[in-house]
């Protein structure tokens, strides 16, 4: 049981060291900077998506790199020191609850992919995108790569940012937002998450327009808490 068990993770080890940088090589043989563009947090109830995009140097690799779901949070956070540390240049973008709901979470990603890109202090001669969508907007040439956080380096290094980037995020709104056990779940629907949510109500935070919270909302009773008011938010941030 345990050896079938394995086999899912060891095939994506697998996929992660036969080319991890092939995509990269090829820009780098022409002496061209390449991007690797990923977010984190498209499925959960509360919190921001995130996005980071990384340019890696060719010249200062950094070993270990992997999809971010195949790493623990310790690790995560290692590696994204040394990819802040040896990249050319790395950028962070978020979208807030507010915006994933009056435009809807892929539009929203898209914002926040948008964001990283931008921010970048060097520009890139291409853009590689994690899944099946280029990203709209985007002022440079991309190459769409399904699974590209488990296929190309820098997507798994972008994959990595954005993951620490949003979890410190929900560390930051467990302290703020007590009772509903972000620190933990980091806003995904788990059974914990769902119990809070029902007892404690919606916090502002939490994304109105996603079913769980929805649900929720229709089932309470008008009397149902609203959590706290949020003085720091920004409309669409």
């Amino acid at each position: 049981m345990g050896r079938k068990a394995s086999r899912p993770v060891q095939q994506a080890l697998f996929e992660l060291a036969e080319g991890l940088y092939a995509q990269e090589e090829e820009f780098w043989a022409r002496g061209r900077r390449v991007a690797g563009l990923d977010e984190a947090g498209r499925g959960p109830l509360a919190g921001p998506v995130v996005a980071a995009a990384v340019i890696l140097d060719p010249a200062r690799p950094v070993e270990g790199l992997r999809d971010s779901k195949l790493l623990t949070a310790r690790r995560r956070r290692e590696l994204a020191r040394l990819i802040r540390e040896r990249a050319l240049a790395w950028a962070v973008g978020r979208a807030g609850p507010s915006r994933i709901d009056a435009d809807n979470i892929l539009e929203a990603t898209w914002h926040a992919m948008r964001r990283a890109v931008s921010r970048l202090t060097l520009a890139p001669a291409a853009v590689l995108v994690d899944g099946r969508l280029r990203v709209p907007g985007v002022g440079w040439p991309q190459r769409a790569i399904v699974k590209g956080d488990r296929r190309c380096a820098s997507i798994a290094a972008a994959s990595i940012l954005a993951k620490v980037a949003r979890d410190s995020a929900m560390i930051r709104a467990d302290r703020r937002y007590p009772g509903y056990g972000f620190r933990l779940h980091k806003g995904y629907a788990t059974t914990a998450h769902l119990e809070a949510l029902g007892r404690l109500g919606p916090s502002p935070i939490h994304r109105r327009s996603f079913h769980g919270v929805v649900r929720v909302l229709d089932l309470a009773p008008t009397s149902l808490p609203l959590g706290p008011p949020d003085p720091g938010a920004t409309p669409g941030s």
